[in-house]
């Protein structure tokens, strides 16, 4: 077996049981601590891909900002056991079947996809370069981009309205 290959098999590994430890963890800490494993391994498969670019934006902005932001969230939400309300056996029923009916649909489109052949593979451009991908984003993409950042910005803006404190007249 090739190095490259033991490392693949040990990133996947790491990856599968840190996301069903971040899952089946009773402790939302936990399950925070075990996402950035996650993320960080996954980052490492970005690596693997020879996408340096990717791996490292996907460290900074997912186990650096959004992991901050969950960990804010569940510090703010202050989730002990004894508060904890049970749900019914109903909305465990429709979360199971939402479940397979997307893993159902996931498959179907894995099965039924095609590989990609357009222009961004004749053209033979260095996607890892910053110079291409900054004109790919602001050329092509400019609408999306711009959309990804109003929704962060609505997110934050959300996220310091829910963290205010109600003031209780006496």
């Amino acid at each position: 077996m090739s190095t490259i290959l033991i490392i693949f098999c040990v990133l996947a590994a790491i990856t599968l049981a840190t996301a069903f430890l971040a899952i089946f963890s009773r402790n939302p800490i936990h399950s925070a601590l075990y996402l950035v494993i996650c993320f960080f391994s996954i980052a490492g498969h970005y690596l693997l891909l020879n996408s340096q670019f990717l791996a490292i934006v996907h460290v900074i902005v997912y186990s650096g900002a959004i992991m901050i932001l969950f960990l804010f969230t569940i510090m703010l939400m202050n989730l002990n056991k004894e508060n904890e309300v049970h749900k019914p056996r109903i909305t465990r029923l429709g979360a199971i079947v939402s479940f397979g009916l997307i893993c159902v649909v996931l498959i179907l489109v894995f099965i039924n996809s095609k590989p990609i052949v357009g222009e961004y593979i004749t053209t033979g451009d260095d996607y890892q370069s910053i110079k291409v991908l900054g004109k790919v984003l602001l050329n092509e993409y400019m609408v999306p981009f711009e959309f990804a950042s109003i929704l962060l910005l609505v997110a934050m803006i959300g996220t310091v309205l829910l963290s205010k404190k109600e003031k209780t007249e006496k």
